[in-house]
């Protein structure tokens, strides 16, 4: 069941923060920050140096099963492009894994063990086989536009999309009112930190998101 509820957790904060640094103490930072500021949901990529060592970290303070609210984190891996890095990565902590594209073998390892897999998709081809081999939520990458949930909606209707990449707080409501179930957020979360060197910023920011996904959400409920 752990899985299902993971899952639930994941759509229920709806914000996913994609991280990329230069080194996993930087990211880590990134991290603690973007939890600050209410993401609760956390996408170290396997592009970072030591990745590991800064899922290890996280992994040992934030859990998904915290009561403390505090210490509540879902903190998965991204950038998976086999089931060799996937396996490493859930040994380290990761409670989730997301591949830039659908590798099978990665689906199956996580099928195994129970952790929720998102793999990269762009076409309904793609989704199809996602869903075939077990997949709850498909990672829509990259993603344009909201009226690619649309189109995607019309034929299959039963997939859950999170698109990654083309998403801003301006447009956030319109890929939630086309069907997202939720969203990653990469460069504009950690830009203007990054070019600042305040990294404070980043909790700003990741409130910012957090309050237009949940007015985005209580719209579509109305």
């Amino acid at each position: 069941m752990k899985k299902l509820k993971l899952i639930e957790r994941i759509v229920e904060q709806g914000v996913v923060a994609v991280l990329r640094g230069k080194d996993a103490n930087e990211v880590v930072e990134m991290a603690e920050q973007a939890i600050a500021g209410g993401i609760k949901v956390i996408e170290v990529t396997m592009t970072v140096p030591s990745a590991l060592a800064a899922i290890e970290k996280l992994a040992a303070k934030y859990s998904s099963s915290a009561e403390e609210s505090s210490k509540f984190a879902i903190i998965g891996v991204g950038t998976v492009l086999d089931p060799e890095t996937a396996r490493s990565a859930i040994l380290s902590g990761s409670e989730f894994v997301v591949g830039p594209s659908l590798n099978p073998a990665t689906i199956a390892l996580c099928n195994r063990y129970r952790i929720p897999v998102m793999p990269g998709v762009m076409t309904i081809k793609e989704i199809q086989e996602a869903l075939e081999l077990g997949v709850d939520i498909v990672k829509l990458f990259p993603s344009s536009s909201p009226s690619m949930i649309k189109a995607i909606k019309g034929p299959m209707p039963q997939a859950n999309i999170m698109p990654t990449g083309g998403v801003t707080l301006d447009n956030l409501g319109e890929w939630i009112s086309s069907g997202a179930v939720a969203v990653g957020i990469g460069s504009d979360l950690t830009a203007e930190a990054l070019k600042k060197g305040d990294y404070s910023l980043i909790a700003k920011r990741a409130s910012q998101y957090v309050e237009a996904f949940k007015a985005a959400k209580d719209s579509v409920r109305r």
